[in-house]
This record gives C-alpha cells, structure tokens and sequence, in this order.
C-alpha cells in the first residue's frame, strides 16, 4: 500500500501587511483609525504604513526585530503594520515596564531599531547605555522635551507618498515576538508567525465576531502590546474601524462616550475592567446598543460577574479562554451560552480548528469529568520560544502545547478551568483550587472582589488565604464571612485568614496574579505567625 505523501510546492502565504492594502483599495474613504481629534481612513492609513515601512527599510532588513514601547497611539498601531510589511518582526513591550525589563527584552530580541514614545527617555537611555547600536526612532507622545534624534512623524513625512510592497513571507515567517507576562521567572518571547496569525485572525472572527464587515467598530481599552493588538487585527481584516482611547488612563465615562458617538459594535478586555465598566454609573448615562460582541479573555469571570454584566449589556458577551503562546485560540463561550446555569463556569467548547486534551502527569487524556492540564494542538499553536529550548521542551509534549491550566471537560466537550497549576495548593493532603473557592465567596452580596492564595503552614502543609475586597457601605469583618462560608464551604476548603482590603493588585494588563497577592501580603507583613491565628477556623 503506498504512503501518499506531497511536500510543499510552495510555504508562501499573505503578508498581513496585505489587509491594509485591500481596504485602501475598497473603502478607501471608509475610517479605519480614530485618536483623539483625528481620524484616518483606510487610504490614508495606508499610505503612512508604507512611508513609515519606506524609512525603516534603511535601517531594518526582513526577519531582524523592532522594538516598540509605547502608549496606545496611532504610530503605535502604524509600527506594527510597517514591520509586517518589510517582513520584519515585531517586538511590543507594554509601557508599564521598567527600564530594566525592556533591556532585557532588548537583549533577547537583539532589535536594530528601538521606537519609543518621548514619554519615556529613560527607557531610551537604559536601551542606549546596554546595546549602543540600537536605533533610537521617537514616536510621538505627550512629553515635550525630547529634540534630540529622529522622530517618526518626521520619517512619515519625509516618505509620504512612496509606495512600499509587502515582502514575501513563508507560512513560518516570524512577524511578533510575544512576550509572555512572566509569572514565573523572566518573560519568555513566543514567536507568532504570519501563517499561524493568519488563521488566528480567521478563527477569531468566525467564533467571536461572527458576521463583522467594514461597517463594525472596536473601541481599544487595554494596550495594542498585547490582547488587544491581536483583537484589533480582526478588525484590520474586515476593514473596520479601530478607537483608540485619548490616554492611558481608563475613564469609563469617555469609554462609553466613544462607544455612542462612534456606534462601536464590539471590544475586547478582562473581567476586572468589564466588571468595572458594567457597575460604573455611565453605563446607564450613554447608548451602548450598538454593542454586538463583547469579548473578554485573559482570566475566567466569576459567574455574579457575569450575571450583572448580562442584566447590564444583554446577550453581547464573549469569552474565550486561550494563552499568548496559542494566540487565544483554545475555547469559545458565545452570547448564547452565557447565563444559562447548565453549563455555569464554563469557559465553552472547543475553537474551531483546535483540538483540547485533558491530560495527567503522563500525557494520557484522563476522563470526562476529571481535573488534568489543559493541553492543546492546532494551527493557532505559536513556533515556539524564542532561542529557548529548555522552555520548549518543558512547553510541549508529544506534540501538545501543555498550557499549565488545570480543568476538566463534561461529556459534550464543555471545558471548565479549575485555575492555574501553580495556584493550586495541598492542605493536609487534598487539592485545594482556589477558583471554586472565590465562586462561592462573590454569591456573598457584601463582596466585589477575591483572592484565594496558598500559603506554607506547619501543620497542613498550606492553607488557604482570602483576601477581599467588599463594597462601598458593606459592613462585614472576618469572623462574619468565615462563618458564611462554614456554611457553603467544605471545611478542609475552608480560608484560615480573610482579609479586606481596598482594592486586588493587578498585572498591566488587568489581571489578578495570585504571585501579586503573596507578595502584597508579605510586604504587609500579614503571613507572619499564621499558625497561631484562627487554627479551629480550618477544620
């Protein structure tokens, strides 16, 4: 019997650069960008791509990084499709860091140029003290006293006018190095290639935004570095409009605003700034009809969260569950499923063209019904850590991006995250996962907020810790929640301590890292002599 097998004629695909150039084409008067006083439409757009394109290519060649740091801007969004287009590879950082970070960032990508907002010269002297070759382009910002140098808007105008073809790029051409947000150890940098994003963003738009045209619209309020820059491709690919928030600062006010003015159709967050938005006032001051998908990732919402989100909203929600290593493409929740108690605290079914493996220590898939890692294959799956084989071999196994998320899957493919592996904590020999815990203490009408961490205990081994946030006028204490909790909670589940604070740390990105919490209870001195406190409160 033979083995029919073809190798590849040909591993040349489009350059996602080509997006911008089909939507100048037809719809060149339609918007495409809008910040602060200004809007560009596709034409316009496009012509700056290829000037900014025009003059990096004297300084960049195909395959060599571009380091980018930056608020959410215009040029922001013009850099990353100017690198793309010369066949180069993209490299965010998010402008939170500190000058230390980015030069390490700077270290591992080896960039020829550094764009960076004049916001920031001391992350331009930290760059320029390290790597003394390295190009320093400015992009523009609000801090006035940068002169020195060369500036975009400068290079833009020098350029305008000349048309710059997309290189040719192959299925695995590297167009982004994704660095991931490092909750253990240093960020690693996830290659995404245009093949592989190509059909992330075909996927993205058939299992969350089914149905987006030119005439669709995504407001912006988390930084283009990361999810958001992803989410906007959607968007670049259907010719639709992108509005950018005027700062960074969230104002939820403005953000409503735009979505009326504008009639946005969809955005993209986390569960803590949409459960912001919901119980922020404005949400009932501005039309927010025009919202047909809204999209949040990055952590699971609790489900009181969800349910006040529905009742505020409707049936627009999304959620999708995926890593930057597999570009969000792992599971999708559409408005049809959210609010229906069947299924409460799922993050939904497989992604279309994903295939998910709840698998053991082993990487054998363990049963319906049983918690395991969450391992996925796909065409969504990045290429890899970047010249980092030991991270590679500790990321795949047989094949199977193993995503270090623990979770379980029902009969009909339904996935529910029990949280991360290294959240999970063993007190007196049993699994403890800090998720269900924290479902069960937001139903309390009191809390708006939660944190479950592990902490070393003598005798148990770890014990839980809650931290909480409650809401304004709430009057509840330590003893009364446990207590509630006594109730609802098995007790090996049981928190040891509650405490209550004003408010969760969290990630640039909006996210509560349960790494943030220990640190803060640290500093706050609050795990000293931990065994003394409440010992009959745990079992």
């Amino acid at each position: 019997m033979n083995v029919i097998h073809q190798a590849p004629v040909s591993r040349r695909v489009m350059n996602l650069a080509y997006w911008a150039t089909q939507n100048a084409r037809r719809l060149p008067q339609r918007p495409a960008l809008a910040w602060r006083d200004q809007t560009w439409t596709w034409r316009q757009l496009n012509e700056r791509v290829s000037a900014f394109a025009a003059a990096l290519a004297k300084r960049v060649s195909p395959g060599t990084a571009v380091l980018v740091h930056s608020k959410n801007s215009n040029e922001m969004l013009e850099s990353m499709l100017a690198t793309f287009r010369l066949g180069a590879v993209w490299v965010p950082t998010n402008f939170r860091m500190m000058p230390d970070e980015l030069v390490y960032m700077a270290g591992v990508a080896q960039p020829r140029v550094f764009l960076c907002q004049t916001d920031f010269p001391e992350h331009a002297q930290a760059v320029r003290a390290a790597y003394p070759d390295i190009e320093v382009i400015w992009l523009t910002g609000d801090a006035p006293g940068v002169r020195d140098g060369t500036h975009a808007v400068t290079l833009i105008a020098e350029h305008q006018g000349q048309h710059f073809p997309d290189a040719d790029v192959e299925d695995d051409t590297a167009c982004w190095l994704f660095f991931t947000s490092g909750t253990t150890g240093r960020p690693k940098a996830a290659v995404l290639t245009h093949g592989q994003m190509a059909f992330v963003i075909n996927n993205h738009l058939c299992d969350l935004m089914p149905g987006a045209t030119e005439h669709d619209g995504s407001l912006v309020v988390a930084p283009l570095s990361h999810g958001a820059g992803v989410h906007q491709l959607n968007m670049i690919a259907r010719g639709g409009q992108t509005v950018l928030l005027p700062n960074d600062k969230f104002d939820i006010d403005l953000a409503f605003s735009l979505i009326q003015k504008h009639r946005l159709t969809n955005l993209f967050t986390v569960p803590t700034i949409l459960k912001l938005m919901v119980e922020h006032p404005a949400a009932d001051l501005y039309d927010h009809s025009s919202l047909r998908h809204v999209i949040y990732a990055g952590a699971p919402m609790y489900a009181e969260d969800q349910k006040r989100a529905l009742a505020k909203l409707g049936k627009v929600l999304v959620q999708y569950y995926g890593l930057g290593e597999v570009t969000g493409n792992i599971t999708v929740l559409p408005p049809s499923w959210h609010g229906d108690d069947t299924r409460a605290g799922t993050c939904g079914y497989e992604r279309t063209g994903m295939q998910v493996s709840v698998q053991d220590d082993q990487g054998k898939e363990v049963p319906d019904g049983q918690t395991g890692e969450i391992c996925v294959i796909g065409p969504a799956v990045f290429a890899g850590y970047y010249n980092n084989p030991e991270a590679n071999a500790k990321a795949f196994r047989n094949g199977w991006f193993r995503t270090g998320d623990l979770g379980c899957r029902d009969a009909q493919g339904f996935l529910y995250i029990t949280g991360r592996a290294s959240d999970m904590y063993i007190s007196g020999g049993s699994n403890i996962y800090p998720r269900e815990i924290e479902e069960k203490i937001l139903t309390h009408g009191a809390i708006t907020e939660v944190a479950v961490v592990g902490v070393p205990d003598p005798k148990w081994g770890e014990v839980g810790i809650a931290v909480c946030v409650s809401y304004d006028g709430a009057d509840i204490g330590e003893a009364e929640l446990l207590a509630w909790m006594s109730e609802r909670i098995a007790r090996y589940k049981l928190p040891k301590r509650v405490f209550f604070w004003d408010a969760l740390p969290k990630s640039a990105y909006g996210k509560v890292p349960k790494m943030l919490v220990r640190k803060e209870l640290e500093r706050r001195g609050l795990l000293e002599g931990m065994e003394q406190k409440n010992e009959s409160a745990l079992r």
